[in-house]
């Protein structure tokens, strides 16, 4: 029988107080594993606590901020003594600006690609230790479809999601012996409070014009939803995927396998 059973795995899934994160946590933790997560303030932590208790999930909540590697490695510390090694990574905490090359200031550049990019790299770095100890470890990183493509505002986060799929790359290439498996999730476009100002009707009660340019892109005709998304995370933190590494999984509603319609 397939192993899908999470059951007394230690998961740590950055930035998941809410959106995304929160939906791939939950999944972790409704398939057996106890849930870890951080957030950069006590308020958001707390919030997301309740929320987990609310749906019966086993949570443990830490304020860290992932771009601080000094921040990192207590967490890490904090969690191996007061809930166990870290079994499962998702690397799922991001940032995104959306502003047009030529008006980006390099500050602002850096901390897209310091929090999309580098953390994972820094927490991956902290937890792989202790996966080497142990036998086996599972590191998911959420990578996005601008990992494959380019598109107008974006140039930050596409060049750290394109960094971040090499970064699972390599680490699936340096660490397999170990038995660990890196792995990326690419979401597609996701209905999230994130991207709710895109889907706002306009004034005389028209789709927005990006929301019908997603659909129409979408050969699934939706925006995706946070749940989309359990299914794919746990199998790749699950025994199911031991042989699977160093891949991308786009849950993207088929967007990357598709050109487009023709004009009528």
């Amino acid at each position: 029988m397939v192993n899908f059973s999470l059951t007394g795995k230690v998961a740590l899934v950055t930035g998941a107080a809410h959106g995304i994160g929160f939906s791939m946590a939950e999944a972790l933790g409704e398939a057996g594993a106890k849930v870890v997560f951080n957030s950069r303030n006590q308020e958001h932590v707390d919030k997301a606590l309740a929320a987990f208790k609310e749906k019966g999930i086993e949570a443990h909540g830490f304020v860290c901020d992932v771009n601080d590697e000094a921040q990192v490695k207590a967490m890490i510390e904090k969690i191996e003594q007061e809930v166990g090694t870290v079994d499962i990574l998702v690397n799922n905490a991001g940032i995104i600006r959306r502003i047009p090359m030529h008006e980006m200031e390099l500050e602002e550049f850096r901390l897209v690609v310091d929090t999309d990019l580098t953390a994972p790299f820094i927490v991956s770095k902290a937890v792989i230790p202790g996966m080497i100890r142990k036998g086996h470890g599972k590191i998911i990183n959420i990578c996005s479809m601008m990992s494959e493509l380019g598109r107008e505002t974006v140039s930050a986060y596409a060049a750290a999601k394109g960094g971040l799929k090499m970064l699972t790359r390599n680490i699936a290439s340096e660490y397999g012996e170990y038995n660990i498996q890196c792995n990326g999730i690419g979401p597609g476009y996701i209905a999230t409070s994130q991207t709710a100002p895109l889907r706002e009707p306009q004034p005389d009660g028209s789709r927005h014009p990006f929301d019908s340019f997603i659909v129409s892109k979408t050969p699934a005709a939706r925006w995706g939803t946070p749940e989309d998304l359990k299914g794919p995370v746990v199998f790749l933190a699950s025994d199911a995927s031991n042989f699977v590494n160093g891949h991308i999984l786009y849950v993207d509603g088929g967007i990357l396998a598709y050109i487009g319609k023709q004009p009528k």
